[in-house]
């Protein structure tokens, strides 16, 4: 298991932390840049990235949008000092059902990391798992060579999908899965083996590795030990420090629970999908469409909070405050 972490746990106790649990990869999302970016420490990235996109002139809208990639790349760029592997950055959600825009707002991101010195296999563009945003990665990989992390997955027909569209990683939400069980159902608590969001990942990495495809599942969002225990094996996990503290101090022995061997002997079928099939099954899951949606109504709303934060230091700046 290699681990990831995201920029608001970096912050806490970024230089420690790292050196501590060395981890590989590290990823953003546009809450976390908001928290950081009201954040006294950052503010000289935030003021960097205002007087880029006034520089960048254009409307006030576009001015706003080129602040915005700037800012996700600065903090980028910051992460990217303490760790060996890659970054990921994200499209904003409001373009989650619009191929195009996202493909031409993650190449933008792509030229501002490569405008300071970061070659693009140290970035991995973040993308909603909708039909359209798993349409934009295929996209991105084959024909600009960008790699994808597909975030937002909940449902076994978006990780087939986006299997089929050979995009580099996954991030299905272990407990977010099991935390709308909880909600909607009568069963308040799940052990390690019955958690639904461990099953779900189980089945996604076994079908991945029965039938050879080369997208990396990357397990994320835990919220107990017993969850990463469950998912020892799998090809990535996002760990916070706080999980990383308890397993570090439980001396007992983890086996991997996902193998490569135990994948090639599951009953499974290979499973194909076009747009209408995709569409029909991922809507048949009513908890991966409402976490689809909510995810991408939140991330979305926060984006307009940055936004507005931005307008009003880009008037302050402009007004020669």
């Amino acid at each position: 298991m290699t681990c990831c972490y995201s920029l608001h746990r970096m912050l806490l106790r970024i230089s420690e932390a790292i050196e501590e649990y060395k981890p590989q990869d590290a990823t953003t999302n546009p809450s976390l840049i908001l928290a950081a970016a009201k954040m006294a420490a950052y503010q000289h990235l935030v003021d960097q990235a205002i007087k880029y996109g006034i520089a960048k002139g254009g409307p006030e809208e576009e001015q706003v949008t080129n602040t915005m990639d700037k800012l996700f790349v600065s903090f980028g760029l910051e992460i990217l000092k303490k760790i060996p592997g890659r970054v990921s950055t994200e499209v904003d959600a409001r373009l989650s059902y619009d191929k195009d825009e996202m493909v031409a707002r993650a190449l933008r991101i792509i030229a501002l990391y490569d405008e300071a010195g970061i070659k693009k296999d140290r970035v991995l563009i973040k993308l909603s798992s909708t039909w359209e945003g798993i349409q934009a990665g295929r996209e991105l990989e084959e024909k600009h060579g960008v790699h994808c992390n597909m975030t937002l997955l909940f449902s076994f027909a978006q990780a087939v999908a986006c299997a089929e569209a050979k995009v580099t990683l996954i991030s299905p939400f272990v407990g977010r899965i099991m935390d709308w069980y909880k909600e909607n159902t009568a069963q308040k608590s799940y052990e390690a083996h019955e958690d639904p969001g461990v099953i779900s990942v189980t089945k996604i990495y076994n079908h991945y590795k029965k039938y050879d495809y080369t997208t990396v599942v990357m397990g994320a969002s835990f919220r107990n030990t017993g969850e990463v225990k469950a998912l020892a094996g799998c090809d990535l996990l996002t760990i916070s420090p706080s999980l990383l503290g308890e397993l570090s101090k439980d001396h007992s022995t983890i086996t991997p629970m996902l193998t490569v061997q135990k994948a090639k002997a599951c009953d499974l079928e290979k499973v194909h999908l076009d747009e209408k099939e995709f569409r029909w099954q991922h809507n048949e899951d009513r908890m991966a469409v409402e976490k689809l949606s909510d995810g991408i109504r939140k991330f979305a709303a926060d984006a307009i909070k940055l936004e507005t934060m931005i307008k009003e230091k880009m008037l302050n700046v402009k007004n020669g405050q």
